[in-house]
């Protein structure tokens, strides 16, 4: 019986397979898809595994780490923090991009109008949501502070549409520079990240301003890009990669044994220091050796995804990009909201201070996941063109995404 009632699943999930297949043009360069897919799933993975929660006496829920009690798992975040991979894509994809609407005649500041609208309309869609929902929670009696967490939460990730945004803007100049100096345009990024950590963390510590970390937002995020750039523009080979690997290995190493850097590549309550808001120089250490190794590894990667029943889960990622940025964090407080009034919940409203903790936090995992699912099924329409909304609905979507972002950031 349990054979017969799979045999239809089987037989759609084949089709489907077979239908993604059949639509992927020849030419697509299915490696750059699977590293950013790898890339992407790593930020809802990496999101529910170190995201925990505290539940106070009023039933209302607090943001922590599990890396605050269990320190030795901070390598996990190693693997875990694949942006660095995913600038380096977005580089290589621009690249190609740009030079396609070259080729057509389309100005690059049309398609640069193109590409920002790709990012924002999802993002304006999660924020006004949001501001629609708070209330309506409100209401059905979520404490104020467990809302502003979950507003902390959904916009914690969208830092990254602003800065990806931005290097995106610079790419006709990335290009210029990656034609003449190759990936050696990478390096003064690079060396003024390393100049703002000696000022911040060095023995001027005390007298250097706390703005100070934010001059290295725009390089450490545009290191990793502009390699991408330098390598569509096929100025990466692997001679540069095994270099970039090996310099950004033994790089994080010295930074971690001697420098005494935070092992953890994500922020934990109570550390005083971080490495990616804003990134340091041990973020771009590790996008240095990602970015290596996903070159070295390209073409067996390509070789890989050639595989139909590889390839159809890379394509849904991709397609969903976007969403699943956006809507993540919305999937995990879809349970633990809910959770909440129950009292607390192995892995997802007790406290995160056991490995216990953890592993019924991998269990919850899989409902994450198929909550991310079934929200996106409905949400992934704000990634395609708003065509037939209005301006009136547009300035109105703007105004609650607004509200949104000063309730989350706690400006109201």
């Amino acid at each position: 019986m349990d054979i017969a009632f799979l045999a239809p699943l089987r037989e759609a999930a084949h089709k489907t397979v077979r239908t993604i297949e059949d639509r992927t043009p020849a030419d697509r360069d299915r490696a750059l898809d699977g590293l950013r897919a790898l890339a992407l799933l790593g930020v809802p993975l990496g999101h529910w595994l170190v995201g925990g929660f505290t539940r106070d006496a009023d039933g209302a829920l607090h943001n922590t780490s599990p890396l605050t009690a269990l320190g030795a798992l901070a390598p996990a975040s190693w693997v875990l923090q694949m942006l660095g991979i995913f600038f380096l894509v977005g580089g290589h994809a621009s690249v190609l991009s740009l030079r396609r609407a070259t080729e057509r005649g389309e100005p690059a500041g049309r398609w640069l109008r193109g590409r920002i609208a790709r990012l924002g309309r999802p993002v304006l869609g999660v924020t006004a949501v949001w501001a629609m929902l708070l209330p309506v929670l409100y209401g059905l009696g979520v404490p104020e502070a467990t809302l502003r967490t979950g507003a902390t939460l959904v916009i914690q990730p969208l830092w990254f549409v602003g800065v990806y945004a931005a290097v995106t803007a610079l790419t006709p100049y990335c290009v210029r520079a990656a034609r003449r100096w190759g990936a050696w345009t990478a390096a003064p990024l690079a060396a003024s990240v390393a100049t703002v950590d000696f000022l911040r963390y060095g023995p001027f510590a005390d007298v250097m301003p706390s703005w100070l970390s934010l001059l290295n937002l725009l390089p450490g995020w545009l290191f990793a890009y502009q390699l991408g750039v330098a390598w569509g523009e096929r100025r990466l080979g692997g001679r540069a990669a095994r270099t970039l690997l090996l310099g950004g290995v033994a790089l994080f190493a010295a930074l971690l044994l001697f420098f005494h850097y935070p092992a953890s590549m994500v922020g934990v309550p109570g550390q005083g220091r971080t490495n990616s808001h804003p990134p340091s120089l041990l973020v771009l250490a590790l996008a240095a050796a990602q970015s290596g190794a996903a070159v070295l590894l390209r073409d067996r990667l390509a070789r890989l995804l050639r595989r139909p029943a590889l390839w159809a889960p890379v394509t849904v990622v991709n397609l969903s990009a976007m969403t699943v940025l956006c809507w993540h964090q919305t999937a995990m407080l879809s349970a633990a909201v809910p959770a909440s009034f129950l009292g607390e919940v192995p892995g997802l409203t007790a406290h995160p201070d056991t490995l216990g903790w953890l592993l019924v936090r991998l269990a919850w995992l899989p409902v994450f996941a198929a909550a991310l699912v079934l929200i996106g099924r409905t949400t992934r329409r704000f990634e395609e063109p708003w065509t037939g909304v209005t301006r009136a609905h547009r300035t109105a979507a703007a105004l609650l995404a607004a509200g949104f972002a000063v309730f989350a950031l706690r400006l109201a």
